[in-house]
């Protein structure tokens, strides 16, 4: 609509907004004008070409009329869970999709793991671009529980805040530590 005549937005704005308002998300399944007022909302074109709906209406009674808006609004606050139970099922769709490529990660206490270098993109400037990612080992103290972790040096000292596991990998021993290990 707006290629057609680009400096007349103004004038088209209002029926732009219109359509979004009336038209069904897929989220909630109705339109917003729906879940507010509890009935679709009659479009300005139905009422030049007398819709089914726009004809009957006149011929229902007033006290008919008045039975059938006082029923949708009691149905409304039906609707409007039916469009949040709807919202729920799909979030929860999409969580499931994003979790199966999700991998989980385990720590005990007492593991070693590397910790990723905070804030993600720092750069050391004697390094450059080659600085290191990770840094540790550090050794895992406790559990705080939701994926959070108290952590310590090798010399014992502690670090001031909890770090989430998802800054966190496991630290594998080199071949040389190993060695002196088993020695």
């Amino acid at each position: 609509m707006i290629e057609e005549k680009p400096r007349a937005w103004h004038d088209l704005l209002p029926e732009a907004l219109w359509a979004y308002r009336i038209s069904k998300r897929s989220a909630t399944g109705t339109s917003p004008y729906a879940l507010t007022y509890g009935h679709n909302a009659i479009v300005p074109m139905e009422l030049k070409v007398q819709s089914l709906r726009v004809a009957e209406q006149p011929e229902q009674e007033k006290g008919d009329y008045a039975q059938a808006m006082a029923q949708e609004l009691e149905d409304l606050e039906q609707s409007r869970l039916d469009a949040y139970n709807l919202m729920q099922a799909q979030k929860q769709m999409a969580a499931r999709a994003y979790n199966k490529k999700v991998k989980q990660k385990a720590f005990a206490e007492g593991d070693l793991v590397w910790r990723a270098v905070l804030p993600i993109g720092t750069k050391a400037p004697r390094f450059s671009k080659f600085s290191p990612n990770w840094e540790g080992p550090f050794i895992i103290e406790w559990i705080l529980g939701r994926g959070a972790f108290q952590l310590k040096d090798r010399d014992g000292e502690w670090h001031n805040l909890p770090i989430n596991g998802q800054y966190l990998k496991k630290y594998a021993l080199s071949l040389w530590e190993t060695a002196v290990k088993e020695l």
